[in-house]
């Protein structure tokens, strides 16, 4: 397999972990308050990236020796982001969650423009209007849908666009860590940055009353992050990041797809979602815009 192949499937692999993740988030945030879920992902995964550092990488440890400002505030962000989400998640469905998120892509490849001072193309206008105009016909149409739960989808969607933002901030810095960072060490700092700051706020003691199913789902979270973003690195080492955004852009069809395939099956445990034809075209807008935005930015070798 060569290295581009390689790359994909990494990148492929990236998008069904989030992909995936909206649904799980779904159910678990029905028992679980959010805090304490993205205590338990941070918490899990700094364990094991600590254990993994530990065996084959010690001198990343020294990210300890030298923490910036622009490195809490990159922990900080993230944090932002999982709680923004996972709160979101709570009001809207899953599919739902994953249109509105993609204000993160966009937005950071719109930041490019702004603060690194990239060249803007009418490549970037006509996809962030394309983007716009697909979450607003989606957000009419769902609206226009429902029966006296208005509130809670709008309240969703600003949470989930919340998280949106403060992950397009995470990333500027990240662009900028890089520099000075592995990305190893990226995670390292901030999963274990994170998971003390949300510490005192997590509900530890309601994890005794968790049952195998819920606990199982909580460790699949811890897992999904770990991999997800390992995943993410290695994609981007073996092709273009600009090819890999477009894949994890992606994501969300496999979360409509999977979750179109869960209410065919009738299972009771998470909420069917219905979708009109409309509500369908200004999500495709939506995904569309966004790799349009992200093609927009590419670099010729």
């Amino acid at each position: 397999m060569n290295d581009n192949s390689k790359g994909i499937l990494y990148a492929s692999i990236t998008a069904s972990l989030w992909g995936f993740m909206a649904i799980v988030l779904k159910i678990i945030v029905a028992d679980i308050d959010p805090v304490t879920v993205v205590w338990f992902r941070f918490a899990m995964a700094f364990v094991l990236l600590a254990i993994l550092t530990l065996i084959f990488r010690r001198s990343d440890f020294s990210v300890y020796r030298k923490i910036s400002w622009p490195l809490i505030a990159a922990a900080v962000f993230l944090g932002f982001n999982y709680l923004g989400f996972i709160t979101g998640v709570k009001y809207v469905s899953p599919s739902s969650s994953q249109i509105f998120i993609m204000i993160a892509p966009v937005t950071f490849a719109l930041s490019g423009i702004v603060i690194f001072k990239e060249h803007v193309t009418w490549k970037h206008i006509v996809g962030f209007i394309v983007v716009i105009s697909g979450i607003m016909l989606f957000y009419s149409e769902q609206l226009s849908a429902m029966k006296g739960a208005d509130h809670h989808f709008t309240k969703g969607m600003l949470l989930i666009f919340g998280g949106g933002l403060s992950w397009a901030v995470f990333a500027s810095f990240q662009k900028k860590l890089v520099q000075t960072y592995t990305p190893n060490q990226l995670n390292l700092f901030i999963y274990s940055f994170s998971s003390l700051a949300l510490l005192p706020f997590a509900n530890l003691g309601g994890m005794n009353e968790l049952s195998a199913m819920e606990l199982g789902l909580l460790i699949y979270l811890g897992l999904n992050t770990v991999f997800a973003y390992g995943s993410l690195a290695l994609a981007i080492k073996y092709t273009e990041a600009n090819k890999v955004s477009v894949i994890i852009t992606l994501n969300p069809i496999i979360t409509f797809v999977t979750m179109a395939i869960l209410g065919r099956m009738n299972v009771s445990w998470i909420e069917h979602e219905s979708f009109s034809m409309v509500s369908l075209f200004g999500a495709l807008m939506v995904i569309l815009g966004a790799i349009v935005v992200i093609m927009a930015g590419r670099r010729k070798k």
